[in-house]
């Protein structure tokens, strides 16, 4: 099994070597899985288990001071599900599993998702606060008024990246799965790349991708799926990630990256952020 994951593109992160070894776990767990969704299921628990990562556990915080998660997961055989804006939800990513296997849609969220998580067995009511975060909200003079107010307080405020996702490879099949506490002092309620198929995740017969960064601009230029349809059009992996994100960059001025892995089990990343720790299956 051929795993790639990343950690999320952004600012240089803090202690870059207890990351990197938390990738390396992630990697390792995604290749010792038996199927390709559970490799890529196995890997992102291992990111939303950790503080480290904005995903799960330490997740970003929204305007009213709440943590909401989001994740997507999708096949070479074009299954796919996903589920967002989830208090309280840890493993993002098993709702997303359970949306893509036990029900008719592609898109479950809020309350429905968490309550359809719990149902078959995803744990939820897990406080997703760190030290780190509650103290970084705290210093904050946070609006309690309208949404009106909340968007004018945010406006230079909403930023930070570090979505997580794994892409996986069985010489078959692939699937890739993306999963995110979301971007800071986001408006509540808001939802960005990560649950839309094509942006922060894509799967096809050719590969599989998964997206990091700028979540508004990575939706509008459709990223992953941008990056598989290279892989389509005859381009290795890592070319493919390079011209996606040359792309980004042409079309957004944004920041974001990718992670890609094609038929031949060649793996590929790029980014255009001042950082982003990608690991790789032995």
């Amino acid at each position: 099994m051929k795993v790639i994951v990343h950690g999320g593109a952004g600012s240089e992160p803090d202690e870059p070597e207890l990351r990197q070894a938390v990738l390396v776990k992630a990697a390792a767990a995604g290749e010792e899985q038996e199927t390709v969704v559970d490799a890529v299921e196995a890997a992102v628990h291992v990111l939303e288990s950790s503080p480290r990562f904005n995903a799960g556990v330490g997740g970003a915080v929204q305007s009213d001071g709440a943590i909401r998660t989001d994740a997507g997961i999708m096949t070479s055989d074009r299954d796919a599900g996903a589920a967002c804006s989830m208090p309280g939800v840890e493993r993002a990513v098993s709702v997303a599993r359970v949306v893509m296997e036990e029900t008719p849609h592609v898109l479950v969220s809020g309350e429905h998702a968490v309550e359809l998580g719990a149902d078959f067995g995803v744990e939820t009511d897990v406080d997703l606060w760190t030290e780190k975060s509650r103290e970084r909200w705290n210093d904050l003079d946070a609006p309690e008024g309208t949404p009106r107010e909340h968007v004018a307080w945010l406006r230079e405020r909403f930023g930070g990246a570090d979505t997580v996702g794994a892409v996986a490879y069985d010489g078959e099949r692939f699937a890739a799965a993306t999963s995110t506490g979301g971007r800071w002092l986001a408006l509540a309620g808001r939802v960005g790349d990560v649950p839309q198929i094509g942006s922060g995740f894509y799967a096809a017969p050719a590969g599989a991708a998964s997206a990091t960064g700028a979540g508004e601009d990575i939706a509008k230029a459709t990223l992953t799926r941008r990056a598989v349809r290279h892989l389509e059009s005859g381009l290795d992996a890592q070319a493919a990630a390079d011209r996606a994100m040359t792309e980004f960059g042409e079309l957004t001025g944004s920041s974001a990256g990718v992670i890609v892995l094609d038929r031949d089990g060649d793996a590929g990343s790029a980014f255009n952020s001042d950082a982003m720790q990608t690991a790789l299956s032995e």
